[in-house]
């Protein structure tokens, strides 16, 4: 599957700055860092919420989780994970599980979790469990400004079985 046009025209049309790489078929953010071979704290995933207002697009690194009790505090929201019904009708040019973090390009608001500006290089899904789009971390926070993303710490440690 390609990047889906929605993608490719939003970083055209802003002027992004980055680079496609492809590694095998993944299951999962953990499973695409390993088969990409790279750190899998620079790996950012998209966590979409909901509530009776609309969408809330989470961008963390995928070593992490939403703590969506505070998230939900700090943006006075009642926040809840989105269904998997819900993101294959929002996100109908990508494949489920691989949403590229450009909410405003898909009619949401987002907010970044800070922990992200801690990495040199950003990598995020690009629409498919193929490919990866490679940004620096000043382009890919430059990306973020454009989208309005509020910014702060709303991500703890993944739970390793």
């Amino acid at each position: 599957m390609a990047i889906p046009s929605r993608v490719h025209e939003f970083m055209m049309e802003h002027g992004l700055r980055y680079d496609v790489l492809s590694h095998p078929h993944s299951h999962s953010s953990m499973d695409t860092a390993h088969l990409a071979r790279i750190p899998a704290s620079s790996l950012a995933k998209s966590v979409v919420l909901e509530d009776d207002h609309g969408y809330l697009m989470a961008v963390l690194p995928s070593t992490q989780h939403v703590q969506l009790g505070i998230l939900s505090r700090a943006m006075q929201r009642e926040l809840r994970l989105a269904s998997e019904s819900e993101l294959s009708t929002l996100f109908g040019d990508c494949e489920a599980g691989a949403v590229p973090p450009l909410g405003a390009a898909y009619g949401m608001r987002m907010i970044v979790d800070e922990s992200l500006g801690d990495e040199a290089e950003i990598y995020f899904e690009a629409g498919d469990h193929e490919q990866i789009i490679q940004m620096s971390r000043g382009d890919f926070m430059t990306m973020m400004d454009m989208e309005n993303a509020q910014r702060m710490h709303f991500s703890g440690r993944q739970w390793r079985h």
